[in-house]
């Protein structure tokens, strides 16, 4: 507990830095394949927000998940890709090849779907190549290009206002 305490502090010091010096990488382009990060401790209805972005018009398949999750049991089979906390090593770096493949994806557009901070999420979120990043108001502001506020569970809210912001920005 107390190592994890440290860590979390650790890195929070690494992910300053890399804000500081993080530059912008967007290049307008037409929305196609889509970075989906959930934060499974939330209980969201992950089928539903996918139906959502496929009804505004993206592919099903071009869509991409992985799932944060606090406690991660070795015995139990998730659906989608999971890591957690204890995936990151004390330099902020994620050991399972599963999340390094995720943030070396370049998606046209990064969903960070969580509203609270863990450094985990923000981690990959930060590091993510993707062009274009949209999130809650709730978390670092620095990390997304586009901050959307609503409540975690006004799934509708959320990507309507996602795609007029798209839609404005030249990106669908």
């Amino acid at each position: 507990m107390f190592l994890n305490y440290i860590k979390n502090i650790w890195l929070k010091k690494i992910l300053k830095n890399k804000l500081h010096n993080s530059k912008c990488n967007s290049v307008v382009t037409t929305t196609k394949s889509v970075g989906l990060l959930l934060d499974d401790s939330t209980n969201l209805n992950k089928n539903l927000l996918i139906d959502l972005l496929v009804r505004h018009g993206i592919d099903k398949h071009q869509i991409k998940i992985i799932v944060y999750k606090d406690k991660i049991n070795k015995n139990e089979v998730y659906s989608d890709p999971t890591f957690g906390f204890d995936h990151l090593d004390s330099n902020g770096l994620f050991r399972p090849q599963v999340v390094n493949d995720f943030i070396q994806t370049p998606f046209d557009l990064l969903i960070s779907y969580y509203d609270i901070e863990k450094m985990a999420l923000v981690l990959l979120t930060n590091e993510s190549k993707a062009r274009f990043k949209a999130g809650f108001s709730t978390i670092n502001t620095n990390l997304n290009h586009l901050i959307i506020s609503s409540k975690l569970t006004d799934y509708e809210v959320f990507t309507n206002e996602l795609f007029k912001y798209l839609k404005i920005l030249k990106r669908i």
